[in-house]
């Protein structure tokens, strides 16, 4: 709790030097964590602190899908953006005030399906999703040079939320009804801010609201709106990052925060390596800017190592949902176009919501799409979405 809301004030202010104090004591308790589940479950200390996250997930059957992905993802990122810096979008101009991006963000949670009888939407220093099924809260951040951050990040909480939100209720305070893993929780938000609200059919839909809400302007065109939502951009910034190059953020926190628990690295070694694979992986430079390098995120703070890898999941779990839906629901992509989602949603429920945790991961995914987890959906998603 010290750390995570000293961390609130050292981000902002660049403080490293403050954060990683508190940070070693973290690591500490974390360290002993992992070692007392380990030594309970026979398993490595890492995998100990994974399989809080993501129950049966270990290194020997994550390594080998990350090790892929590394093989091709790079060469990918550089292709995409050599492709989009042919026709870049125009950027919208102007301030967009916090109140209008709270409004439409509003309204795209109301077409999302979002149930605001049992949960509303505020502000927080990072974007977050938690509460009970009866009582979701979701926050953003707002930036007023910036709208889609924020509105991306609205929608992905909405994934959250939409779970929650349909766990099965008959079943209410049993852990049968709990969310199954933090895998498929973040399938379900990328889900619908990856694969539904940047895709084309969507953005169609949401442009109307996005020109009335902020005024008409050629970068927020139809087909401007829909290249500056798809534009791959390497940043500094996780939460912020495209779908293309997203992965990346979570493969350098991932062999990071390894080293860290299993004593390879201290704390004090994290800004070298940070740096050094954010160089290798993004071709970015975070020297000295502690603020969006190693303290942008929340995770470490309250000591949820083994977090990070379950986006990454997440997202390859969530490639493998759509097509899937895609494919039992022939009509799909004209539904979307004209607003209804509720065969989406239907299908969801079905195949993932109603079941809680009745099923293991393996299981769910296998019975919702014919088989477990394959990462080629989320190669070929990206290769369509940008390349195709």
């Amino acid at each position: 709790s010290q750390c995570e809301h000293a961390w609130r004030t050292q981000r902002p202010a660049n403080d490293w030097r403050g954060f990683s104090a508190n940070l070693r004591k973290v690591v500490a308790l974390s360290r002993r964590e992992a070692q007392i589940r380990a030594s309970a479950s026979g398993t490595s200390p890492y995998d100990a602190l994974l399989g809080l996250y993501e129950p049966g997930m270990t290194r020997q059957t994550l390594d080998p899908v990350f090790a892929d992905l590394k093989q091709w993802l790079p060469g990918l990122l550089q292709q995409v953006v050599s492709k989009q810096s042919q026709a870049l979008p125009l950027q919208p101009e102007g301030i967009f005030p916090q109140a209008a991006q709270k409004q439409l963000g509003l309204q795209v949670m109301a077409l999302l399906g979002f149930d605001f009888n049992h949960g509303r939407l505020d502000v927080s220093a990072h974007p977050f999703c938690g509460g009970v099924p009866d009582d979701v809260r979701i926050t953003t951040r707002y930036d007023e040079k910036l709208f889609l951050s924020a509105l991306m990040g609205v929608i992905h909480e909405t994934g959250h939320a939409r779970y929650e939100q349909n766990l099965p209720r008959r079943f209410a305070g049993l852990p049968v009804a709990q969310a199954r893993s933090t895998a498929i929780h973040e399938s379900q938000s990328l889900l619908l801010e990856m694969q539904l609200a940047r895709s084309p059919g969507f953005l169609q839909l949401i442009q109307p609201l996005v020109a009335e809400t902020f005024g008409s302007q050629p970068a927020l065109e139809t087909d401007n709106f829909i290249r500056l939502a798809q534009q791959v951009k390497p940043g500094v910034i996780r939460v912020d990052a495209d779908e293309v190059s997203y992965p990346a953020h979570v493969m350098l926190r991932y062999e990071i925060e390894q080293a860290l628990i299993d004593g390879i690295i201290e704390v004090e070694d994290i800004p070298a390596l940070w740096d050094e694979k954010m160089h290798h992986y993004l071709g970015l430079d975070t020297r000295g800017n502690f603020k969006d390098g190693c303290m942008q995120d929340i995770h470490w703070t309250d000591g949820s190592f083994g977090y990070f890898p379950t986006y990454t999941l997440g997202a390859m779990y969530a490639a493998q949902l759509f097509a899937s839906a895609h494919q039992q629901l022939p009509s799909l992509g004209e539904q979307i176009s004209r607003g209804d989602l509720q065969p989406l949603f239907g299908w969801l429920e079905k195949n993932i919501w109603q079941h809680g945790s009745r099923l293991s991961t393996s299981e769910l995914i296998t019975k919702a799409t014919g088989e477990g987890l394959n990462s080629q959906f989320f190669r070929r998603h990206l290769e369509k979405r940008y390349l195709g």
